[in-house]
């Protein structure tokens, strides 16, 4: 699905945090999602890099220890090992799972596994995303027919969601394919999928949502939020 006029960003110090390195891995790849499908973000991002550079280049040179290099390709050569399938790493990454026609898997999670759609209500369904190196990072993939809500929900953390086909509105904002929303423990949401089509979002929590009622808080448990 083309984008639509993406009206909803990632905000400036985000987006400084993703060039930083300092995201934890799932709040990262939600980030990479957006930039990778907004060309305003990419030039953002693009901006900060350069600005980084120079900064680094007026830094006083730091002194490694004698050690860094070999310690640093010992690590490389784990993970190496580990993506090899030698047995004590991940399995082969599968297939994705199916999306609808003009959606495609993003680039941004290339390297990561996803389970088959599961049912988890009246036309709902969520798929784990499993990122490699990563097992503690809450990544998933929800998929909303429409008219169909989720729960109303407050946060504990943070969670982050990125549009990748479809459209919701939560009752602060209509968002689109191509749109990033950012909610805390400030924002007190249902998402509602609008008629016409189905919602395909990649989501990532950081601590967990609090769900009203005893139903959703079970909904929530069953997937991880």
């Amino acid at each position: 699905m083309v984008p639509h006029s993406i009206r909803h960003h990632p905000a400036d110090d985000l987006l400084l945090s993703l060039v930083a390195g300092k995201l934890p891995v799932g709040l990262r790849l939600v980030v990479e999602t957006h930039v990778e499908l907004c060309s305003a973000c990419r030039e953002k991002v693009a901006m900060l890099r350069a600005v980084g550079g120079v900064v680094l280049e007026d830094e006083p040179v730091a002194t490694l220890r004698e050690d860094a290099l070999a310690q640093a390709l010992a690590r490389i050569d784990r993970l190496a090992e580990a993506r090899a399938g030698d047995g004590t790493g991940p399995a082969k990454v599968p297939a994705p799972p199916p999306l609808p026609a003009g959606a495609t898997w993003p680039r941004a999670l290339a390297d990561c596994s996803a389970t088959r759609w599961r049912w988890i209500g009246p036309g709902m369904r969520w798929s784990r995303v499993t990122v490699p190196d990563a097992p503690e990072a809450n990544v998933f993939l929800l998929r909303i027919g429409a008219g169909k809500y989720l729960p109303q929900h407050t946060h504990r953390g943070t969670e982050l969601t990125q549009v990748l086909y479809g459209r919701f509105h939560d009752g602060r904002a209509l968002f689109g394919p191509g749109d990033f929303d950012l909610a805390d423990g400030e924002v007190h949401h249902q998402p509602v999928v609008q008629d016409g089509s189905e919602c395909i979002c990649v989501a990532a929590v950081e601590g967990r949502l609090n769900f009203d009622g005893l139903i959703a808080r079970w909904f929530g448990s069953l997937v991880g939020m």
